[in-house]
């Protein structure tokens, strides 16, 4: 049975394995996964995810996971940009849930906790060359490109009106 929810803080990790499964994949990497974790970790490439609470809870923002028979198959999150905008993060759904409409409805539950915070619109960042199934969805959800708001000169910047 699948289950979107609010993010528990003895969930974090297996949450962050999600994201690292996936992005193993989309971006070719060559090392063994378990080895392409460890690197990433400590870069702190998910530092975000570390005090979820502050990052997100405490930041206008929710941290969602979405769950196969309690098991975690997709992240999704919402934090406080600036005022009235706010940024989609972490959203990543194991490859083998995908076409089921579950990217789907995570992003729905984010938009809805968006809108009811008051959130006039919502931007993103993603890479344009390897996230480029991401990028299609996003796209027809109906958001659009505007400039980059990051240094990450890589990624393409995104925003829908909600």
């Amino acid at each position: 049975m699948i289950e979107i929810r609010r993010i528990k803080p003895d969930e974090v990790i297996a949450a962050k394995r999600v994201i690292y499964r996936v992005a193993h994949g989309i971006f070719n990497d060559p090392l063994p996964l378990e080895e392409s974790i460890a690197y990433h970790e400590s870069r702190s490439e998910l530092k975000d995810m570390d005090d979820i609470q502050q990052d997100y809870f405490e930041n206008g923002g929710i941290f969602l996971i979405m769950l196969d028979d309690s098991e975690p198959i997709c992240t999704g999150a919402i934090r406080h940009l600036e005022d009235g905008i706010c940024e989609l993060k972490r959203l990543w759904l194991l490859t083998d849930y995908h076409g089921r409409g579950l990217g789907y409805r995570m992003i729905q539950e984010l938009f809805s906790f968006a809108r009811e915070k008051g959130y006039k619109r919502i931007w993103l960042q993603t890479d344009a060359v390897y996230q480029s199934r991401a990028l299609d969805f996003y796209r027809r959800l109906g958001f659009y490109e505007i400039p980059r708001y990051t240094d990450r000169t890589d990624d393409i910047a995104m925003e829908l009106p909600l």
